[in-house]
């Protein structure tokens, strides 16, 4: 499994190399749903994703109301997946023109990745291979957890719009044409855990990421009181949410998305499945209007989604010169 071998283009910079041992956070907050669930108690959820985005950028959920056999089922799919022959992946190999499907060198911060992806939108017809034969021999599977994670999208930006004091559906209409995708990861063991990352150090670009991880664990967090990085330990039936650069720009800095990376380790496989939940292309990203005043003005300058999301992808391809775009690029400079 995993026809990766070590060579310089997975070596970090020294100062980005993961320490021998990541501290387990403390703190994070895990915020059970149920309560939404029941429709109840929504205000007082909103306070918690409210703190949370504030503070940390991200947070667990538990009590979400996905089914255990949904996650499982699109689990099991996604491992049949990898295991499958390397040529047979390579049959869905993605490229610059056809952004979908397997790959297997993407690049984070110009430094490739120890991991192989999967990319796919299941609202879309299932890529075949040259034979005839389906990827994913489950495809079912992958289709309900993915209405899953939009229900659960759709009550959190609730939740998010609710905590900022703005009216329940205030950011609904920006994912009418959604460019919404799913993503399966593949992190093999790596012999030098020390000099590379599964993923390396990044801000979620879009709106929200949901976030499952199986039990290996490897995902870290920079905590923001000391700059540190921290592993954020896999919790039981839960989501991760990372708060995405797209609601530090509508709240103009009232939130902060989290930096955040994958370690690897040299004897344990991981897997995880990001839904990155994405605003149409013709989105035009600016602070909203009731985040700003005379006081706070906006800042950052408007920049089109389509374009950005355009930028970003052709990035994963190859290695840059320069770091690929951000939000923070569209900063806008309000003085000393």
């Amino acid at each position: 499994m995993g026809g990766l071998s070590m060579d310089e283009a997975f070596v970090q910079a020294p100062e980005h190399r993961p320490k021998p041992t990541v501290v387990e956070a403390s703190g994070i907050p895990v915020i059970d749903l149920s309560p939404l669930l029941a429709g109840d108690g929504v205000d007082a959820l909103a306070a918690e994703v409210g703190a949370a985005s504030r503070e940390w950028g991200f947070f667990v959920v538990v009590g979400h109301g996905v089914p255990a056999e949904t996650v499982a089922r699109a689990a099991a799919a996604e491992r049949a997946f990898f295991a499958l022959p390397a040529e047979r992946k390579a049959g869905v190999r993605r490229s610059e023109a056809s952004p979908l499907g397997y790959y297997e060198s993407e690049h984070t911060k110009n430094v490739r990745d120890w991991k192989e992806v999967y990319d796919l939108i299941p609202r879309k017809p299932p890529v075949a291979l040259a034979d005839g034969q389906l990827v994913f021999d489950n495809k079912e599977a992958i289709e309900e957890y993915d209405k899953a994670m939009e229900d659960l999208a759709f009550k959190l930006l609730e939740l998010i719009a609710r905590s900022l004091d703005l009216r329940p559906d205030r950011l609904h209409g920006f994912f009418k044409d959604q460019t919404t995708f799913l993503r399966l990861n593949y992190y093999p063991p790596c012999p030098s855990p020390d000099l590379a990352l599964g993923v390396g150090r990044h801000k979620d670009a879009g709106a929200l990421t949901i976030l499952y991880q199986d039990d290996t664990g490897g995902l870290d967090v920079r905590r923001r009181s000391d700059g540190e990085w921290v592993r954020v330990k896999p919790v039981p039936n839960s989501f991760i949410i990372n708060v995405g650069d797209l609601i530090q720009v509508w709240s103009n800095d009232r939130y902060e998305s989290a930096e955040h990376r994958v370690s690897v380790n040299s004897e344990k496989e991981r897997f995880s499945m990001p839904y990155f939940f994405n605003p149409a292309s013709y989105t035009n990203v600016e602070p909203l209007e009731e985040m700003v005043s005379e006081e706070n003005p906006p800042r950052y300058d408007a920049y089109n989604w389509g374009d950005f999301f355009g930028t970003r992808k052709n990035s994963d391809f190859k290695k840059l010169d320069v770091e690929n775009v951000q939000a923070a690029h569209f900063r806008k400079s309000l003085g000393a």
